[in-house]
């Protein structure tokens, strides 16, 4: 079995939406068994989330969502919003407390509520924020997050914070490492951004997903 342990994973509130953000090392112990894992995952039309964990339990709990939410959509004959999805994924991750390494952000828009972010910790509760931060990395970028969030941003300063916490992470988390994956979510969609540690992950741009 795969475990991810060592992780930087967040999702932020911006003026427009949600922007998700992730470095790309899974690590088993001190081996880096992958070093561009894709650790954001959509479970809905407007809706992903960041994993942390274990990348086995992960993968399964995302996978578990995306069926429910797929069902809801045809039951209700509407798409599911963030706080849906938010639920289900805490009733997984609570009731299999015991049996799961998994820890969660969850972030969406919607044209009824806009952007939304929870965050679900190791043990299954469940968090409301403008902006989550979340696994070994997270340790590194509190001050980092506190000194430099501020409400309302516009995209482009939500990639910059986004880009440079996950940064700064990577630097001092040996856990952490890779790129840097994005997604942006917006009411015209979803759009994927890559960044390379080259340059200190300057580039390059974005690219939309087909």
């Amino acid at each position: 079995m795969m475990f991810s342990l060592g992780t930087s994973i967040m999702a932020i509130n911006f003026r427009d939406g949600v922007i998700l953000g992730a470095d790309s090392r899974t690590t088993t112990g001190a081996y880096i068994a992958n070093r561009v894992t894709d650790k954001l995952t959509q479970v809905a039309d407007t809706i992903w989330c960041c994993r942390s964990g274990s990348a086995a339990d992960t993968q399964a709990v995302a996978d578990i969502v995306q069926y429910h939410l797929n069902m809801y959509a045809i039951t209700n004959n509407a798409p599911p919003n963030t706080q849906t999805a938010a639920a289900i994924f805490q009733e997984l991750c609570y009731d299999n407390k015991d049996a799961l390494s998994a820890g969660i952000i969850i972030a969406g828009f919607d044209h009824r509520h806009g952007g939304q972010v929870y965050s679900i910790p190791l043990g299954g509760s469940l968090h409301k924020q403008s902006y989550a931060i979340a696994g070994s990395g997270s340790t590194y970028i509190y001050g980092y997050c506190d000194a430099n969030w501020k409400e309302g941003m516009t995209e482009e300063e939500g990639i910059n914070f986004v880009k440079g916490a996950l940064g700064e992470a990577i630097k001092w988390d040996g856990s952490s490492g890779g790129v840097i994956r994005m997604v942006v979510l917006t009411a015209k969609g979803a759009v994927r951004h890559l960044y390379l540690p080259d340059n200190g992950y300057t580039g390059p741009g974005s690219k939309p997903i087909s």
